[in-house]
């Protein structure tokens, strides 16, 4: 086994945290910075142009300590070293992850089966520059000679979420061209995309590893029928392009064999964005700023691969994750970025962080005896302040919060940015400090409440404070800090899986209810019976009449 196969519940260090949680699960945070006058220099992280703040964790020194120990007794510095060799670690479908290949500097090597992948790396780079440019300026263009206005990208799950999240998070960013996702096997929404569309000047971009996947070939097909439906358009192959691994189906699908682009199987869908499969990044945003993205993603790496695990983000941020989760007994965890431009940021989290290492069943293969990953969840600030931040300041829950913002905007006054991140460090403050009950009773009497109105109101408004949070502030949002801060969350998510003692980088899970949804579209497309449960036949007699 490549990677070390140990249960950390039974490591030295984790029946340390479990004894040093029975002395602190009690403690205030604020009594840490009280009884510490260097808390908040001890617990930050400096690299580049972001500031990590981790100093509002129900941690102390002892915890950050024993963390780092847990970290070394389970051999996380040599996982990481084989996560950097192209060793297998995907040991369940013997592969690679090797998706730090596509953003590596020209001169580094990343060896997949003792070959260097980075010179096949920089050729589809090359290719992808050169289509980019062709349609951004014009040269290439639609079957009726018209230039290309928009572009469809095709795809579901990692095909989808990683480039829909980009080109939003960078459409400050983002040229003339028109972008539009399409995931869903849901055809009124396809529909209601194309009746915008002209096309003759709309691009598609197919993505697809296997260009098997229903959702995504059935509205392929949908949209190829939509385009020739043009008395325009003579045929569809000027506007397909193809992202995957099977050449042959694409060109049978009709795809021009100079317009398929290629993954590798080392390369697992949801960390894929960085590949091929980011070409509607590129051609959305421009190649140069593609490029941005992943010299960003490629500075974390070194930061991550480099780094002493207590100057790590990554690795603290994970090791605080597994505190919070496994010792605080926090089920969720929310990611609240203070940006608009990253509102897709949180869905395209749930599923690298959810899909990795959401699973019960060990390295070993037997069933884990302790909580994986948690849920992540979450919605931009300021709109998540007036949705759900009433659970995290007074409900029941531990729920720790991600909180992400930038030091300078990209167009607004540095006033209203200014008035917009007030926000940003008030919540957190709040969050760790509180209201007690006696500022509380203080507050209403100032406020002219009588003595009967303040007993009355004042429990409702106290807040006990001493929530968790990591407060992430970086300078601005631009493509290389992007890329930085979605790699910061990949090798988070590896070193988790590590300790967790899983193999974070397959998607079993995902498997059971798409055969079911086949063997159903039969039955109520062509009639053929199946069994199932009493629930789902009675659900779909009643669907079918």
């Amino acid at each position: 086994m490549i990677l070390s196969n140990i249960n950390p519940t039974q490591t030295v260090a984790w029946k340390a945290l479990e004894k040093h949680f029975g002395k602190i699960k009690n403690s205030e945070m604020n009594d840490f910075f009280a009884l510490d006058d260097s808390r908040v220099e001890n617990f930050h992280v400096k690299w580049e142009q972001f500031l990590l703040d981790y100093s509002k964790n129900r941690i102390d020194n002892k915890t950050k300590e024993l963390l780092i120990d847990l970290a070394n007794e389970l051999n996380l510095k040599q996982s990481i070293t084989s996560y950097f060799q192209g060793e297998n670690i995907n040991e369940t479908e013997n592969r690679a992850v090797l998706h730090m290949a596509l953003r590596a500097k020209e001169t580094e090597s990343f060896l997949v089966n003792g070959v260097n992948v980075v010179p096949e790396v920089y050729r589809v780079k090359r290719e992808i520059e050169k289509f980019s440019n062709q349609v951004i300026k014009g040269n290439l263009k639609g079957n009726s000679g018209k230039v290309f206005t928009d572009v469809i990208n095709i795809g579901i799950g990692g095909s989808d979420l990683g480039p829909s999240m980009v080109v939003n998070g960078l459409s400050y960013y983002k040229n003339h061209l028109q972008t539009h996702f399409i995931s869903n096997a849901d055809a009124d929404f396809v529909q209601e995309v194309l009746k915008k569309l002209n096309p003759e000047t709309t691009l598609i971009v197919v993505v697809s590893k296997t260009f098997t996947t229903r959702e995504t070939i059935d509205n392929a097909r949908l949209i190829k029928e939509w385009l020739l439906s043009s008395d325009k358009i003579i045929s569809a192959d000027d506007h397909f392009v193809a992202v995957t691994a099977n050449v042959e189906e694409a060109l049978s699908f009709g795809v021009n064999k100079n317009f398929v682009f290629p993954i590798w199987d080392w390369v697992g869908g949801r960390f894929s964005l960085w590949s091929a499969v980011g070409l509607t990044i590129s051609l959305s945003l421009g190649f140069d700023n593609f490029e941005k993205l992943l010299k960003g993603a490629n500075e974390m790496d070194l930061h991550f691969k480099e780094s002493s695990f207590d100057k790590n983000i990554p690795v603290l941020l994970a090791l605080i994750g597994i505190w919070n989760n496994n010792f605080l007994k926090a089920e969720t965890e929310a990611v609240i970025p203070y940006s608009q431009y990253l509102q897709k940021l949180p869905s395209y989290l749930q599923q690298s962080v959810m899909e990795s290492n959401g699973k019960n069943i060990d390295r070993n293969g037997e069933e884990v005896n302790y909580q994986t990953s948690q849920i992540v969840w979450g919605e931009p600030g300021t709109n998540a302040q007036h949705a759900f931040f009433q659970l995290f300041h007074q409900g029941t829950k531990i729920i720790p919060v991600d909180f992400i913002g930038f030091k300078k905007p990209l167009s607004a006054s540095m006033h209203k940015h200014n008035e917009f991140m007030a926000n940003f460090f008030a919540q957190s403050e709040a969050l760790l400090n509180g209201k007690s009950l006696e500022e509380v009773k203080e507050e209403l009497t100032k406020e002219g409440c009588s003595f009967e109105e303040v007993q009355k109101l004042a429990p409702f408004k106290v807040f006990k404070g001493n929530k968790p949070s990591n407060t992430i502030l970086i300078d601005k949002l631009t493509p290389e800090n992007l890329g930085s801060l979605i790699a910061m969350y990949e090798h988070k998510i590896f070193v988790q899986g590590v300790i967790w003692n899983i193999f974070s980088y397959d998607q079993w899970g995902v498997e059971l209810g798409k055969k079911l949804a086949s063997t159903i579209i039969k039955e109520l497309n062509f009639g053929v019976k199946s069994n199932h449960d009493a629930s789902t036949s009675f659900l779909l007699n009643e669907f079918k009449n």
